[in-house]
């Protein structure tokens, strides 16, 4: 261990992928360095890679290992892939926990919510106000993105200073939350900055990034011309669309009406913390049916194909007492996460069958992102001027595609995904190892990691069916009776036209009456006897090995 100091960055998640973001940064003696977390969020599961599991959150052994090192966590904004595994993951680190005032009355609930003690959330207000947490003195940078509040950090260390980009857009008019500041921006640069890690996720995009308040005259006009109920998603979060939403049924005469709980608590917190005054009145869902049709517009949650959200159960029936209708008009207010299309256009059908008129983002006239896009990345490099620039928040792609842009530039940069720890202490960053990273999962009440076999298991057995054996040995080492086997996502008949259950149980019984004392007398040999059969015999059957389970159940004297 070397008693020289260095500044370091590891990306635990959320470099190399969208989503669970976790950014560890460390000062002090190498492998003995004094530690800040920035952010803890989640990622969702699907049915392809993860069926059953709830939530995904990165791995943060190496940082639970090292918990008397770390001085606080910081999240900086209120979206769940920041925030989202706070309190799953603050039993492990125990350190205080530091956000703004939006952000801080979602992650004091979730705590609460899990019994934990929501006072070790504490409210920070912006630059240049500051935390000092062990080497470490961060400030939170106001920024303009897809929820209130949402900061930057500005992390001074004996090494220099460190930006933190956050998620950001440049935004001068964003309808709700803090607009971009040029000004500020450039009074944080001009002491020097060592080190801008930035946000990725559009780099891809060749055009500057539009206004949240450049969409509201198209909804506007959208909604005023719809002959009959209006319906409209977006993202929960997103307080300064919720809010154009309303006001365009509010101009346009309608009565506003919130379905779905996640979207009222982000207005509730919004009023709570002051980022939000001047909401339109809204009115409950059970009011709503004494409303002529044509002056009712619903805002429901949904906007991802989320099947239990109040878009889904709106497509499939009735919801909360309201139906939608022939004529009736649906607006998706918000872009397609990939990985969500199979979900969004199960909604989309569902509703076209119903003889809905539906409206999607194509023209790109009812939605804008949250994210900088490539021209705004360049100005934000060139306000900063840091003298290096570290991409993350992206997948791999919008790494690299980051790193490019800055060294194009004459930048240093480096590619970081996940588990890259980087030693920045110099001119230029340099890899100075690779921790091992990976996923844990909240499986209903318990969390299991990437590794432990139970996701794993429950993929094979959703592929490959499950067949249970049960065989029952007396005090002799005898069979008892016949082996007997249940079936789970099988076909009940084979190629014999014979129940399957009952040709599988034929051979079982058959291995059993020819096999010899030494394997009857054991388990392991018996249960791998039985489990070959099942599978050979399902085989021929039906085309398959399915996942077998034995069940031997021995009587004592």
């Amino acid at each position: 261990m070397s008693s020289k100091n260095r500044l370091i960055y590891l990306p635990l998640g959320g470099a190399g992928e969208i989503g669970m973001n976790a950014y560890v940064y460390g000062y002090g003696p190498e492998g003995d360095e004094r530690l800040i977390l920035v952010d803890l969020g989640v990622t969702f599961p699907d049915m392809d890679g993860t069926p059953g599991v709830d939530l995904i959150y990165a791995d943060i052994a190496w940082l639970a290992e090292r918990a008397d090192r770390l001085e606080a966590i910081f999240i900086t904004h209120a979206h769940e892939d920041h925030i989202g595994a706070l309190s799953l993951g603050w039993p492990r680190l125990k350190a205080p926990v530091y956000t703004r005032a939006f952000t801080g009355n979602h992650a004091a609930r979730k705590m609460e919510e899990r019994g934990l003690d929501p006072a070790q959330v504490q409210i920070v207000d912006r630059y240049p106000q500051k935390v000092q947490a062990g080497p470490f003195s961060v400030s939170f940078l106001p920024v303009s993105h897809s929820v209130p509040e949402s900061s930057g950090l500005v992390i001074d260390t004996p090494a220099g200073r460190i930006v933190h980009s956050g998620d950001f857009k440049l935004d001068r008019t964003p309808v709700v939350g803090e607009p971009f500041d040029p000004d500020l921006w450039a009074e944080i640069a001009a002491p020097g900055v060592k080190l801008l890690t930035c946000d990725s996720t559009n780099v891809f995009s060749p055009q500057p990034g539009r206004s949240e308040a450049s969409v509201g005259p198209a909804i506007q006009q959208l909604v005023k011309s719809a002959p009959a109920m209006v319906v409209a998603t977006t993202f929960a979060s997103n307080i300064a669309r919720l809010k154009t939403l309303a006001e365009a049924g509010q101009a346009a005469g309608r009565s506003i009406v919130l379905m779905g709980r996640a979207m009222r608590r982000m207005i509730e917190a919004g009023v709570e913390s002051g980022v939000l005054t001047d909401f339109p009145t809204v009115i409950p869902p059970e009011d709503a049916g004494a409303i002529p049709r044509e002056n009712l517009m619903l805002i429901v949650t949904g906007s991802q194909g989320e099947r239990r959200a109040a878009s889904a159960q709106l497509a499939r029936g009735k919801y909360m007492g309201l139906e939608l209708k022939e004529g009736d008009m649906f607006l998706f207010s918000s872009k397609t996460i990939p990985g969500n299309e199979r979900g969004v256009l199960r909604i989309v059908n569902a509703l076209s069958e119903k003889g809905v008129n539906v409206v999607d983002d194509g023209a790109d006239l009812y939605h804008v992102s949250g994210h900088a896009n490539r021209p705004d990345l360049l100005e934000v490099h060139r306000l900063i001027k840091p003298q290096m620039i570290i991409p993350m928040h992206g997948e791999h792609r919008h790494l690299r595609a980051h790193a490019a842009l800055a060294e194009e530039a004459g930048t240093p940069s480096l590619i970081a995904p996940n588990g890259t720890m980087v030693d920045v202490t110099g001119d230029r960053p340099r890899v100075a190892e690779y921790i091992e990273t990976g996923r844990t999962y909240l499986d209903g009440s318990v969390q299991i990691g990437a590794l432990d076999g139970v996701v794993r298991d429950r993929i094979r057995m959703a592929l490959n069916g499950l067949i249970v054996i049960t065989a029952i040995i007396d005090e002799e080492d005898e069979p008892l009776g016949e082996p007997w086997v249940e079936l789970s996502g099988l076909p009940e008949t084979g190629s014999s036209k014979a129940a399957l259950a009952d040709v599988i149980e034929a051979d079982l019984g058959q291995f059993l009456a020819r096999a010899d004392d030494k394997t009857l007398a054991d388990d392991d040999a018996l249960e791998q006897g039985l489990r070959r059969i099942a599978r050979q015999t399902a085989l021929e059957e039906i085309g398959r090995k399915p996942e077998v389970i034995t069940v031997i159940s021995r009587l004592s004297t």
